[in-house]
């Protein structure tokens, strides 16, 4: 059962964290990473932290599921959601767009658990 673990869990993207937790990573306390979920895997999107972080462009997403939101190219509130639920085939495509970008900047870190 090797590997470094931090808080409990195992550090290189085999962290469990559930949504409730996934809020404490959103940029306003400066000693915790920010973290991002996209389809369940979470990112940590820290170095982008001028987007992500407090007063960013797109810091209504961190400490989030962002899923619904990325796919719709949304900053509304009530789409910063995990749900893909009725997403077009064209929003669905933007969302594995998004994600291939998040994929190729970001450290997964772990997944969204119930």
């Amino acid at each position: 059962m090797g590997g470094s673990r931090v808080g409990g869990s195992r550090v290189g993207g085999s962290r469990e964290i559930s949504i409730g937790e996934l809020k404490q990573y959103d940029g306003t306390n400066p000693s915790k990473p920010i973290y991002i979920a996209i389809k369940g895997r979470i990112f940590d999107v820290t170095t982008g932290n001028s987007f992500y972080g407090p007063g960013g462009s797109y810091s209504m997403f961190a400490g989030k599921d962002a899923t619904r939101a990325l796919a719709k190219m949304s900053k509304n509130e009530e789409d910063v959601i995990a749900s893909v639920d009725g997403l077009t085939d064209k929003e669905l495509g933007v969302l594995s767009d998004w994600e291939k970008k998040f994929e190729a900047k970001y450290p997964v870190v772990g997944r969204v658990v119930s």
